[in-house]
Formats: structure tokens, sequence, C-alpha cells
């Protein structure tokens, strides 16, 4: 890079002013070569001037260089039809074929014969290829001898291109010389002592270079989300329960909620259960004999289960397979307060099923909960509360549909269009608590509880478009997409 440097500066002591373009065909060097020494020159102070230089100028494309060698498209397709005429669905199998028949239609070449099946022929003897002709004149360097509206028409056909070509006209600056001096980087304790530093030069700082990036750590998208959904949560007025218990009894997890024991939901095949500790026992007695007593043999209007309850199986541990287990909880303490607030509940935190890995589907995944406590709230009141939370999500195509849990009454699914994967899928389930579950507790009678809940690892999926949750979470994880992914931002 020296010897280039110091070769500009000699002819650029010859002769002046000097165009990097001009120094790049004498030195047979490509152009960004010159334009990095030039760069190199400047850091050593006022050796040069550059001033800035743009050209326009036309070059062919490639489509266009192979016209000049083969000729055009539409006299290539002349040349294909023999004296006897050619079928056209023959004649259209060529390279190019459309416009080239377009064009040699239109320059009255050719005609098509349609008494039978499309017959092509010749309408004159000899053509003469002047776009073929013209493109050489321009590749010659004689844009100027080709008319404003050919030009126009080349380039709407992506024969020609126009460019822009920058460059620096360079002039002797006021500290010119044919020699780089070495450019100090270091101030040291010897050139300060000998004085040194005063016949030296130093390289200027560079207080707009970025520097190194720090080595940090990055948020993954599903803590971005899960910010988001908190935020959202608390706007609406929520308050977040605790959910510090990944290990729940079968009593808060299915049996508080009017899940009977005999329900396939509380098989092995779909739960965790713990074996260290296996069983837990403090349970409030009076709240466990009613609970026992509305499955046993219903109350509250309702006829139960008509089965023989045992505690045995409410003992039993596992980990928890939803947050409405704590949602229970917090309903419960509710319900023993003197006089009844309403409440707007929610958590966000990990759940765990024994369920089959799939694109959509994990063992472990986190369900977002919602939970209102109040006077004759109804169905129509949970409807408007999903269009304002799944508004604030970004979420607008939505579909519901009927559906069936223990411990809800009316219950619906919650769908929605994953673009990415090109269908609708189920990102959330809802419902009013049953009279059996919540008058069990000891809430007053007209109290409704209108509650849903839905995995926060599927919005993060259409967030990110994403269309297989292991590339979210699990040994696949690209961590670059981790350290990539912009801040979440929900359309509000």
């Amino acid at each position: 890079m020296t010897d280039l440097c110091e070769k500009i500066l000699r002819q650029l002591s010859e002769s002046e002013p000097l165009n990097t373009l001009t120094l790049s065909r004498l030195f047979n060097t490509d152009h960004q070569k010159i334009v990095g020494a030039l760069k190199s020159i400047q850091a050593h102070g006022d050796l040069i001037t550059a001033e800035p230089q743009s050209d326009k100028f036309i070059e062919l494309t490639e489509e266009g260089k192979q016209i000049v060698e083969n000729g055009s498209h539409e006299a290539r397709i002349f040349h294909a039809v023999p004296p006897e005429g050619v079928a056209q669905a023959e004649l259209m199998k060529l390279p190019n074929a459309k416009v080239g028949f377009s064009k040699a239609m239109s320059a009255g070449w050719l005609v098509l014969d349609k008494g039978g099946p499309p017959v092509v022929r010749r309408k004159v003897d000899k053509i003469v290829d002047t776009v073929q002709a013209n493109l050489r004149l321009i590749l010659g360097g004689h844009v100027g001898q080709i008319a404003d509206s050919v030009r126009q028409e080349y380039k709407k056909r992506k024969l020609i291109q126009e460019v822009v070509q920058k460059s620096f006209n360079l002039r002797k600056g006021g500290d010119f010389s044919l020699t780089l001096a070495k450019l100090e980087t270091d101030l040291t304790a010897e050139m300060l002592t000998t004085g040194s530093w005063q016949q030296l030069k130093f390289k200027e700082y560079n207080f707009d270079a970025l520097g190194a990036p720090l080595e940090c750590g990055y948020l993954h998208p599903l803590l971005k989300v899960r910010a988001e959904f908190r935020q959202i949560f608390l706007e609406m007025g929520f308050t977040e329960m605790p959910t510090n218990n990944y290990v729940e009894s079968s009593f808060w997890n299915f049996d508080a909620l009017f899940q009977p024991q005999q329900h396939p939901a509380r098989d092995a095949h779909d739960t965790f259960f713990v074996s260290d500790p296996k069983i837990s026992t403090n349970f409030p007695e009076d709240y466990k004999e009613r609970v026992k007593e509305v499955h046993s043999h219903g109350g509250y209007g309702s006829l139960g289960y008509r089965y023989d309850w045992k505690i045995e199986e409410a003992q039993k541990n596992l980990l928890r397979t939803h947050t409405t287990a704590n949602s229970a909880r917090m309903l419960y303490k509710l319900a023993q307060e003197e006089n009844f607030k309403p409440t707007k509940l929610f958590s966000i935190d990990k759940v765990f099923r024994n369920e089959t890995l799939d694109a959509t589907h994990l063992a472990e995944f986190n369900q977002v909960e919602g939970v209102i406590a109040d006077y004759d709230v109804t169905l129509g009141d949970l409807i408007g509360v999903f269009a304002e939370f799944f508004k604030k999500l970004g979420i607008t195509e939505l579909e519901f549909k009927p559906a069936y849990n223990p411990y809800t009454e009316p219950s619906m699914e919650i769908f929605c269009f994953h673009n990415g994967l090109g269908k609708w899928i189920e990102i959330g389930n809802s419902g009013m608590f049953r009279p059996e579950m919540l008058l069990t507790m000891g809430l007053p009678e007209n109290v409704r509880v209108i509650a849903w809940g839905l995995s926060l690892e599927r919005p993060t999926m259409i967030k990110y478009g994403l269309n297989n949750i292991r590339d979210l979470v699990g040994p696949k994880v690209d961590l670059e997409m981790v350290q990539r992914s912009p801040i979440c931002r929900l359309d509000k």
C-alpha cells in the first residue's frame, strides 16, 4: 500500500489535477485500491486535496451483451421462421420467444396465419437488426448517436442501465511531499522526556469509530414478549399472582377446580407426577370436606360426579399442568376475606405436560392466565376483554369455538391464524368458572369469575415469524437468533 501511495504522489507531482479513474487505468489497478491508497495519504495530513466527482454513463446489461453477440430476440425469432412458416406453439418454445415474437410482429416482420392451427410466416424477406447495431454503438462509447426515446425503450427492456461512477480529483495540498512519514499512534514517556514528540507526526484520533462491541447477555425472545404481556396486563388494571411453586398437589391442581379424579388428564401419560416428596397433606380441612362433598354427591344445584372421592388421589404431588392451580389458591384466599372486592389477577409462568413434541407442542411451556372476579359478569364481558386484550397483542384474526372444560361452563377455545404455518392454531382456552368450584370456596352466590389462558410460546412464534417451536426453545436454538431478535413492540 505504501508503494502505491508514493506512486500516486509522484504522478501528482508531474501533473495536476489528476482523477483517480485516470490513475486506475494508468497503474492498471482496481479503482477501489486507488481510493484506499488515497485515504491512507489523507491520514498523513494535508499532503493532497481530494474533490469528489460523480459521472453518469450507460453500459450494457448481461442480456444486452448477449444481444451484441447473438442478435436481438426479435431477429433470432425471425430467422427461426422458415420460408414455409412454423407452428406458433413450436416457435414459442425458443428462448425469449415471447418478447421476441411480440417485437417482430410490431416491426411488421412476421404475420400470424389463424386459418387453422396458428402458423407464423415471414412477412418480409430480410431484416436489419437495429437493436444489435445500436447496442454495438453504445458498447463502443457512441451513446450520443442513439435517440433518447430509443435509449428509454432499451432501459425498459433492461438491455442497458445507467451507472454512476464516483471518483476524486486530486491536487497538491499545503504539506505536499513525495514520501509518507510514519505516523505515531502512541505518545510515550520517552517522547515526553526527550521532547522528540514535537518533531513527530501523530495519527489523528477517529472519534466517530464505533469501537469493539462489548460482550454481554441478550434477552431471549420469550422474555421480551413476556415483558410486553406483563405490561399489557398492568395497563388493564390486573394484579400479578405469586406463581413460585412448580410442584403442586393434585388437590389444588385438579380437585379444587371440580375436575374428577378419573379424568384422563390425571393419568401419568398426561401429567408428570413427583416421586419425592410424593404427597402433600396440608389442606384447609373444612374446604377439603366441601370439595369432597361436591365431587361425590353434588351441591349448589349440581349432581356432582357420583363417585367415591379419595384423599389419596388428592394428595399426589405433580408438576403443575396449568397456572389455574394458583388462580384457585388466590380465589380461595379472596373468599376468606370478610367483604368481597372485585379482583383482576394475572400470571405468566411455566407449566408442564407430558405432551408429544411437535412443531407447536412442548412438554414444558409458559402459560399466560387472566382471571376477573366480579358481580354478575357474563360471557359477553369475557369476549369484550378478549377483544381488548388480543388487540393489544396485535392479533386481530381470531376465532372462537365452543369447548368443554371440567371447571368452566360455558367454555371457548381461542384460535389465531398463523401466516407462517398457513393455518389456524389454538393459542388459548377460556370460560366461566363453575359454581361447584366457586361456591365451594365460599364466594358470594352472585359473584362470577371469567378466566382465560394461552401459551407464551405461540404468540412469540407469530411475532418473530418462527414456524417450529423447537427453533425457539431447546438444543436446536440458534444463539445468533437470540442476539439479533429485535425488541418486542406489540401493536397497541
